[in-house]
C-alpha cells in the first residue's frame, strides 16, 4: 500500500519527469514559438490556393468544373476556419506575418 507521500508526489507532477513537461506553470519556450510559426506558414499557404481557386472560378475555361470548384472553395474555407480555430491564429497575425516578408523582400532587392 503506498503512502500519501506518493499521491503529493505524482501529483505535484515529478514522477516521470513530468517538471520538464511545463505542468508546475513553467512558460513552454522555443519549440511552442517554431510550431506557431509552422501553422501561421501552413495557414499563409491555404490561404494562397483558396485564392488561387476563387480566381479560377472568373476564368472562363474553368466554365466546365465550376460546381466542383465551388465545393473545393467552400472545403478550403472550412478547412481555414478550423485550423484557425485550432491554433488559435487571429486573421491579423497572417496578415503581420505577409506584412513582414514584404518588407524583407523589399530591403533585398
Amino acid at each position: 500500500m503506498r503512502g500519501s507521500g506518493f499521491r503529493e508526489h505524482m501529483r505535484e507532477g515529478h514522477h516521470r519527469g513530468g517538471r520538464h513537461r511545463g505542468m508546475e506553470g513553467a512558460p513552454q519556450r522555443g519549440a511552442k514559438t517554431f510550431r506557431r510559426g509552422k501553422a501561421i506558414s501552413f495557414l499563409e499557404m491555404l490561404h494562397v490556393k483558396r485564392a488561387t481557386i476563387k480566381q479560377q472560378l472568373e476564368q472562363p475555361e474553368f466554365q466546365s468544373i465550376q460546381q466542383i470548384l465551388v465545393g473545393e472553395l467552400k472545403a478550403i474555407d472550412l478547412v481555414i476556419q478550423e485550423f484557425c480555430q485550432l491554433f488559435d491564429i487571429q486573421e491579423n497575425e497572417t496578415n503581420d506575418s505577409l506584412q513582414e516578408e514584404d518588407n524583407v523582400h523589399e530591403t533585398n532587392e
